[in-house]
């Protein structure tokens, strides 16, 4: 059975399951869950803990297994944690293993089992093993926080803290800024929280004490850039764009990344013109999520004279970023990248 991670608190104030699986990419969401889980197996009488890593295919299945049937009338209740870094429980025996361990786990009244796994695409949530983990067991589904969702955030982690930001605008503009300076980095975010705790007493914050306080420390994700692109927001596509430049991520990503989008939206308009429905053109280029809604936003009111411009100029962007000087574009690979998204950036904005 699936559980939002939002609903784990009130659960497990109900009582424990004998299963648990967490999966997801975000490493405080992840530690967070999984101490919560931890805190209240030992607050029901789950003293004892084994933890084992499934590396590789000729991992020691019967080891686990064995751990979780090997309790005499005397034994403490255990905690058994099985992480599983890759994704893969290891070919078909470790499938098989892992829909044994799961079956095996719903009728332990001794044993809690929490299996870690990563973030899990479709095909992985149709397997034997994973049907069984959900079966017998409560499966948490680890998101990340959103940059539309980070101010929200931080200010529900402000509040535990006993901590605000001001009302109205003044404070909207504080907690925006918070999220600028951690985006992309929760477990950042969560220590800067921890440090305005620490450096200031319960009651309200105002910007000074943000911005004094709160360090950059932002990550971007070069995938990320097409939504900021695609929304028309020209100040996050800035600073996006000079903080991936700073990290050191390749200019030919980025590049691929912009193109990637161009390319798509042109084959899309094309279709869409040839009378093709919007959802199954989208569905056939693969574009989901945030960015098929960006897409079904744009499409009807992009022309396709403004797609063909931009093709050409991620064409002449693509021999910058390879070294090739080109008349009216800057030499500088990055400072390419910068007029092409500020030429998306535009042919968006004109589209609304």
């Amino acid at each position: 059975m699936q559980l939002a991670l939002n609903q784990l608190p009130g659960h497990l104030a109900k009582g424990l399951r004998p299963l648990y699986t967490l999966h997801g990419d975000e490493p405080l969401q992840l530690q967070e869950a999984a101490d919560a889980i931890r805190a209240a197996a030992r607050a029901a009488g789950f003293t004892e803990r084994s933890v084992f890593t499934v590396q590789g295919a000729h991992f020691d299945w019967s080891a686990v297994l064995a751990a979780g049937s090997a309790l005499s009338l005397f034994a403490d209740k255990q905690i058994i944690e099985l992480r599983i870094p890759s994704g893969k429980p290891g070919g078909k025996e470790g499938a098989a293993a892992l829909a044994q361990l799961a079956q095996q786990a719903a009728q332990a009244q001794e044993v809690l089992t929490l299996v870690h796994l990563p973030r899990l695409d479709a095909a992985s949530k149709k397997t034997a093993w994973f049907t069984a983990l959900d079966a017998h067991g409560i499966h948490i589904p680890i998101q990340p926080i959103e940059r539309e969702q980070l101010p929200g955030w931080i200010a529900q982690r402000l509040q535990a803290q006993g901590q605000q930001v001001a009302s109205g605008q003044a404070g909207q503009r504080s907690l925006a800024f918070f999220a600028d300076q951690v985006e992309g980095n929760l477990l950042a975010a969560h220590q800067e929280i921890q440090k305005l705790g620490l450096l200031y007493p319960p009651g309200e914050l105002t910007p000074e004490h943000i911005a004094q306080a709160v360090a950059n420390v932002a990550r971007y994700d070069v995938f990320k850039l097409s939504e900021a692109v695609l929304s028309g927001n020209l100040e996050r596509t800035t600073r996006m764009l000079d903080g991936l430049q700073a990290e050191g991520v390749a200019e030919v990503l980025v590049h691929w990344t912009l193109a990637e989008d161009i390319r798509n939206l042109q084959r899309a308009r094309a279709a869409l013109d040839a009378g093709e429905p919007l959802p199954l053109v989208l569905r056939q280029l693969r574009i989901w999520g945030k960015k098929e809604q960006l897409f079904a936003q744009l499409l009807p009111r992009l022309r396709p004279a403004r797609l063909a411009k931009l093709l050409l100029a991620a064409h002449q962007v693509d021999g910058i970023v390879k070294g090739l000087a080109l008349p009216g574009w800057p030499a500088h690979g990055w400072q390419a990248l910068h007029r092409l998204a500020f030429d998306m950036v535009q042919a968006v904005q004109s589209a609304r």
